[in-house]
């Protein structure tokens, strides 16, 4: 499902993901805000169109303004433990990871995933970037099925 919603226009392309952050401070008093602040904190979204003959609107965030554009929930890639990881079953993430170095740190610790929640894994996507892994995790690659 798409909402329409708008975004700083530096970060207006098709296909681009984020995760929705809430409202910042810079968002008091803004008349756009009803616009703006209409997605759910923490979830990840894909922008798949941009509003055409729309107008840059000025914003106290984004310093070239803002532009209306339909989003939808997007996966999260993700590692889980591989004894749960089976497409269509549910899975959470293994916990926290402090080795930031690691070619597997924004797949243990990703943007749009909760540490305390379980989500369908859509598909399984195989082994994790890393060699070893240095928790001495036993981890596989999926991506989480996109939340409504």
């Amino acid at each position: 499902m798409t909402t329409v919603t708008l975004i700083g226009t530096r970060l207006a392309d098709v296909g681009h993901e984020f995760v929705y952050e809430g409202e910042s401070a810079g968002c008091e008093g803004c008349p756009y805000r009803g616009q703006c602040l209409n997605l759910t904190e923490g979830k990840r979204y894909r922008v798949t169109d941009i509003r055409e003959n729309a107008q840059t609107l000025d914003c106290a965030v984004h310093d070239a303004g803002v532009r209306a554009v339909e989003v939808e929930p997007a996966s999260v890639p993700a590692n889980v433990p591989s004894k749960r990881a089976y497409a269509g079953s549910k899975a959470s993430l293994a916990g926290p990871c402090p080795h930031t170095e690691c070619p597997s740190h924004g797949y243990c610790v990703p943007d749009g995933a909760d540490f305390d929640e379980e989500r369908v894994i859509d598909q399984v996507l195989g082994d994790p970037p890393h060699e070893t892994c240095a928790l001495d995790r036993d981890l596989t690659l999926v991506e989480f099925r996109a939340e409504e």
